[in-house]
């Protein structure tokens, strides 16, 4: 061996999992909750923007839950939930912890109710991928306090994850999308892949 490193050395933006979450809130639009919550799971199973784990506040879960089990029923999703969600809907099978780590890329989606947004907030920063994240609600301090704490690469409020896109972003085609914070973070388009040089032209010139 010449002692040299047989590892490469060229950075690289990875283009990791989208393990992506909605949290409907107890001050949520039921009606457009559902809306939302159908189409980030069943848009395209595919990519990575694609909604995997469903948070729904413990107040209006009773509300929410059934409504959409009939609408995932229509797409053959399957749902698989914590104990308060199998009490509130037939035929939901036990979530993992495994589970709600998973991007399933199928329809499947995990589901897990909880006390509030602290512990959505929690839930998502444990267990995302820091991709994208959503939460549905009209109380604009909840919804300005998720964006602050919620740590992924898309945060929403009151929209499908399934926007998170580079086309949609305006950023042309998209080449990837990074979920770390160096240099790149989401959806990644030409111009995030450009390096610059400067070039300054003079004639004796000195700066005062």
């Amino acid at each position: 061996m010449s002692g040299k490193s047989n590892d490469a050395k060229v950075p690289v933006i990875k283009h990791l999992d989208g393990n992506c979450h909605l949290y409907i809130d107890d001050k949520a639009d039921i009606e457009k909750s559902i809306m939302v919550a159908v189409n980030a799971k069943t848009q395209r199973y595919g990519t990575c923007c694609t909604l995997e784990s469903l948070l729904v506040a413990d107040a209006i879960a009773k509300d929410v839950l059934p409504k959409l089990r009939e609408e995932y029923k229509v797409h053959k999703v399957e749902m698989r939930g914590c104990e308060k969600t199998q009490l509130l809907v037939e035929g939901v099978i036990p979530a993992s912890e495994e589970d709600y780590e998973t991007e399933y890329l199928a329809p499947i989606i995990s589901i897990k109710i909880v006390a509030d947004v602290d512990e959505a907030i929690q839930h998502i920063n444990d267990y995302s991928s820091q991709h994208t994240d959503s939460i549905m609600t009209q109380d604009h301090n909840r919804a300005q306090r998720f964006l602050r704490e919620v740590d992924s690469s898309s945060v929403m409020v009151n929209a499908s994850t399934r926007f998170a896109d580079g086309f949609e972003y305006g950023l042309g085609a998209e080449i990837g999308i990074s979920t770390d914070k160096l240099h790149a973070r989401g959806p990644v388009g030409l111009e995030g892949l450009t390096s610059q040089k400067f070039i300054v032209l003079g004639d004796g010139h000195i700066r005062q």
